[in-house]
């Protein structure tokens, strides 16, 4: 199992995120990203009796990993219903929330899923995959300027306008079913020395649209600030500079837009302290031992 663990996702800042949050033995704690369930093993290591954990996932696949543990409680289900479940469990606040916005590795390496470019496969991309649009629904549907929005947005392409264009015409002639398909049109863009980070931005545009990831993580942040208990934790890991972003204006002004507040004397109404004035991000060691970790950044605010 625990080999199986390894090749299906290697959790990033594994001590310093779950150090976070703060744990006390009979506490209430939620891993709203499972997955490979890295994070929530080293959490139930440190519960007591009276401890619980709740870990969300909403790909069937992240269920091989359920642990064996009385203190542990899986939900099926995308982290933006964090509240319903909550409720659905009995739980009115909780002491930290742990979230780790990295794909699995586990996703990138299933030539099924259509999360990379390194394997041909269907166009799909969809985290939960018994609901919601694939990625082939969006390329083969959505008109040229829409495109070309999600492209500059999500993946910050200088060139999303061009690429659009490209799609919009190859797909008047094809339907396009495959990532080899996809690749065929989109690959005369790229210039062969940045190829394969271009590539990689495209992909993460599509990723994010298909799954709705930065509204899902709008509503899971909201629902978390009213979840959590005065002195609770909120402890997230982010890849992407939008959603960094979203991450860091809540815990600075209690919103995702970043609109500051103040009170009658001019004092700024948050619900969040700062744990970590400065993001904390992987040493080099971590670096070197699990490359995907590069561009991760850590978060921690403390519920007022």
């Amino acid at each position: 199992m625990e080999k199986d663990e390894l090749t299906y996702h290697v959790p990033v800042l594994l001590k310093e995120s779950v150090d976070g949050m703060n744990i006390q033995p009979d506490g209430t704690y939620v891993d709203v990203t499972f997955g490979g369930a890295g994070h929530s093993r080293e959490i139930l290591s440190r519960l007591g009796e009276g401890g619980r954990l709740l870990g969300f996932d909403q790909d069937e696949d992240a269920e091989r990993n359920i642990v064996d543990d009385p203190h542990f409680i899986f939900v099926r289900s995308n982290f933006r219903y964090l509240q319903n479940f909550l409720r659905y469990h009995d739980i009115e606040q909780v002491d930290a929330i742990l979230a780790d916005l990295g794909v699995s590795s586990h996703h990138f390496d299933d030539s099924e899923r259509g999360f990379s470019f390194r394997f041909d496969g269907a166009l799909d991309m969809r985290m939960n995959k018994r609901a919601g649009i694939t990625a082939a629904d969006i390329v083969n549907t959505y008109e040229e300027g829409r495109l070309a929005n999600l492209f500059y947005l999500y993946g910050e392409l200088k060139n999303s306008r061009k690429l659009a264009s490209v799609i919009v015409k190859a797909r008047s002639g094809q339907y396009i079913r495959t990532i080899g398909e996809f690749l065929e049109i989109i690959k005369p863009l790229f210039g062969r020395e940045r190829e394969k980070k271009e590539l990689a931005k495209v992909f993460q545009a599509l990723r994010i649209e298909v799954n709705q990831e930065m509204e899902a993580l709008k509503e899971m942040l909201l629902a978390a600030t009213e979840a959590l208990k005065p002195g609770g934790r909120l402890v997230v890991i982010t890849y992407h500079s939008l959603e960094d972003r979203m991450v860091k204006n809540i815990m600075k002004t209690g919103n995702v837009e970043g609109k500051t507040e103040s009170d009658f004397f001019g004092n700024l109404q948050t619900p969040f302290r700062l744990v970590n004035n400065k993001v904390i991000v992987p040493d080099e060691a971590e670096i070197e031992r699990n490359p995907r970790s590069r561009s991760a950044k850590l978060r921690i605010a403390e519920k007022k």
